[in-house]
């Protein structure tokens, strides 16, 4: 049984439709990249698994359990941790209380989050405001991970960062890969860095799934035609 499982998908914006038929399967431990140009369907679809936006249509499964009619609250309590595009801190709060602010039992910790993240350690006192745009993308990822999810949803988790600090951020996802058992939803742009941490990709165009599967799997054609400018 996959972890997360969304099939024949549609959403609305008011009259607007953005997705119509969205469908990709998660396993546990699995790194999922999910693709596609600018204006796709990529956030519509995570605010849909997360309950920020109710679908018009088809089925989307997280454990087996439906997650039809649930609030976003519900959805992150079954243990869907999301670092939203934008990172979205506290910014009055410091980095600690940011991270307690959202903490539920589990091996992740203050010092477990310190660990993959020293910086934040460093910079515990500090309110979220005072830290750079790169230090946030930490703490909004650290605070993720304090709800001990058992899905952590990237998006866009490295865009506008200075290249040496989008290293840092994809370091510390390779190592969630390798020591955790954590399923990982990740939208980026970049093929590089994705192809060092995927294992497979699903690519949205126009709010369908149009290709999926193995991220080894993808050729030059299929990036051109569904990815290229």
């Amino acid at each position: 049984m996959s972890l997360l499982h969304l099939s024949n998908i549609s959403a609305f914006y008011g009259a607007s439709q953005a997705l119509f038929d969205v469908h990709l399967r998660l396993e546990q431990g699995q790194v999922l990249a999910l693709m596609g140009r600018n204006g796709m369907g990529k956030s519509t679809t995570v605010k849909v698994i997360c309950r920020l936006l109710r679908p018009r249509g088809g089925t989307a499964l997280f454990a087996g359990q439906t997650l039809a009619g649930l609030p976003p609250h519900k959805v992150a309590q079954l243990g869907i941790g999301l670092v939203p595009e934008g990172r979205r801190c506290f910014a009055s709060l410091t980095v600690r209380e940011n991270l307690v602010a959202a903490a539920r039992p589990g091996p992740w910790d203050l010092a477990e989050v310190a660990g993959l993240f020293p910086r934040l350690a460093e910079r515990r006192d500090q309110t979220a405001a005072s830290l750079s745009g790169g230090e946030q993308q930490m703490l909004a990822i650290g605070r993720a991970l304090m709800t001990n999810p058992r899905l952590l949803i990237l998006d866009e988790a490295t865009e506008g960062l200075a290249p040496v600090v989008r290293q840092e951020i994809w370091a510390a996802i390779a190592r969630l890969k390798a020591e955790t058992g954590l399923a990982i939803l990740v939208i980026d742009k970049s093929l590089r860095e994705l192809s060092g941490v995927a294992d497979a990709a699903v690519i949205l165009e126009k709010g369908r799934t149009v290709w999926q599967g193995g991220f080894a799997e993808l050729d030059a054609a299929t990036t051109e035609r569904y990815l290229g400018v």
